[in-house]
């Protein structure tokens, strides 16, 4: 219920929204810190991204290495970046999406 009328509670409605800035902020600093791993090639080379997707990591296993094949190894390096932002796509769905909900969905810019 609207208490006033049908009037909206202009303070309660501040105070939410300080509340999901707040959440929001505490989410993308989660996401700053968090860490995911995407692999490739059965793990010969895995990749490390940040939360927010930002490359952190790389490793090649020697046996990934072929000289006369740089093209598999470039496709591998590839695949396993592609998996680990894949990844932090996942997980900035999970720490984000509800707080767009919870904007109902409003696009807001975060």
């Amino acid at each position: 219920m609207i208490p006033g009328g049908g009037q909206p509670d202009m303070q309660q409605l501040l105070q939410q929204a300080q509340k999901m800035q707040q959440d929001l902020a505490a989410a993308q600093q989660e996401l700053a810190e968090a860490t995911v791993e995407g692999t490739a090639g059965g793990g010969l080379v895995r990749a490390t991204v940040r939360g927010s997707g930002e490359l952190q990591g790389l490793v090649i296993d020697p046996k990934a290495v072929d000289p006369d094949d740089t093209e598999t190894l470039a496709d591998l390096v590839l695949a396993a970046v592609r998996d680990a932002n894949s990844a932090a796509t996942e997980l900035q769905q999970q720490k984000l999406g509800p707080l767009a909900q919870g904007m109902g969905g409003a696009g807001l810019p975060f």
